[in-house]
């Protein structure tokens, strides 16, 4: 591992030599491409450079011990040694997850869809619940949400949301959102008082750029329609709702809450982008998961994630076998009690796999 860190802090040092080079200079796309590059790296380098400096400082340290001769000297000598060591460790520690191969995905915006599944209406109302959860906790981040299509049935029953949030590290805390989603309690229409499970399911893609994805426009039907509002009714009297079908996979897009066609439709070729890319990304990490006989955490989209049960107060990831007796916060946007045990678990994944030791 202190060999991929030397690796790492030569190349720092090369960008830096680049990035003085007053023929680079000239070049402002250049300049800001290894200024990217170099920052991505500046953590693991000043970390390292901190690690180099406690092992030269440990071992003077216990240079110190075997030339001392009085007893307190030894003493105040193990103490240090003691100290330096437990620093070095844990700075390790920090420099082995930093070697963990990052998503290229993580600093993207996301866009967030939600659906009702089983259950009826109540699996529609509690669809409404998730979007409110997510929109909550956008907010504590200080994201900026924006809806893109809303299938309202009326009276807060919704078939599907698809919404995007824009903000500095999206995507790397509520991709662990992705998947089903399953809610017990009682619904407000049941007269006896009977407990009801309902699912709503949630995908958070990645709003990749044109660039990203290779998508070309000869496989996509485009289709227009009226847009239509809570309970179906069409809103007006345009064909403005967009309808978009890549035929090679069979994947579909509608939009329809812009104002213009021409708006609908790159919004929607934005969304489609962003589900071709978490496809072929699932494909890989299928394969990925096939040759890891045993492994936990297929990362399967149809499985159970997380259970809200109303009755108890309680939210259980099953991923992480974590409960959470606070629903109405976790309700209110407090996810990251959820999110922070998810990632640490992915890091360790990662950390066996790799072999990073």
């Amino acid at each position: 591992m202190l060999e991929k860190l030397a690796e790492v802090e030569n190349r720092h040092i090369e960008l830096e030599a680049a990035m003085g080079d007053p023929a680079v200079a000239a070049d402002y796309e250049k300049v800001a491409e290894l200024a990217k590059e170099r920052a991505s790296l500046q953590g693991i380098v000043d970390a390292f450079r901190q690690y180099r400096k406690l092992a030269e400082e440990l071992e003077g340290a216990r240079e110190l011990l075997q030339a001392a001769e009085d007893a307190d000297m030894r003493e105040l000598a193990g103490e240090e040694i003691a100290e330096l060591e437990a620093g070095a460790a844990e700075l390790l520690e920090k420099l082995r997850l930093m070697l963990l191969p990052k998503d290229p995905r993580d600093s993207k915006n996301v866009i967030v869809e939600i659906r009702a599944g089983a259950g009826g209406d109540e699996a529609g109302i509690f669809a409404g619940d998730l979007v409110r959860l997510y929109m909550r906790y956008a907010e504590s981040n200080r994201w900026k949400v924006e809806m893109l299509d809303v299938n309202e049935q009326g009276n807060g029953i919704f078939k599907n949301v698809t919404f995007e949030i824009k903000g500095d590290g999206a995507f790397s805390r509520l991709k662990y959102e992705s998947g089903v989603h399953r809610v017990q309690r009682v619904p407000t229409t049941e007269s006896q008082g009977r407990i009801h499970t309902s699912t709503a399911t949630v995908a958070v893609l990645a709003e990749m750029d044109d660039v990203d994805v290779k998508l070309d426009m000869n496989d996509v039907e485009t289709q227009v329609f009226r847009a239509r509002g809570a309970g179906g009714q069409s809103v007006n009297t345009t064909d403005s709702a967009v309808r978009l079908i890549h035929k090679p996979t069979g994947v579909v897009v509608e939009m329809q809450d812009e104002r213009s066609q021409l708006q609908n439709k790159l919004r929607a070729k934005q969304v489609l982008i962003a589900r071709l890319y978490e496809a072929e990304v699932e494909r890989q990490r299928s394969e990925r998961e096939a040759e890891r006989r045993g492994q936990v955490g297929s990362g399967d989209r149809s499985e159970k994630i997380r259970t809200y049960n109303y009755p108890q107060g309680r939210v259980t990831d099953h991923r992480i076998g974590y409960s959470s007796y606070n629903l109405p916060s976790v309700m209110d946007g407090e996810l990251d009690v959820f999110i922070d045990q998810l990632a640490t678990q992915e890091q360790a994944e990662q950390l066996a796999v790799g072999g990073l030791a």
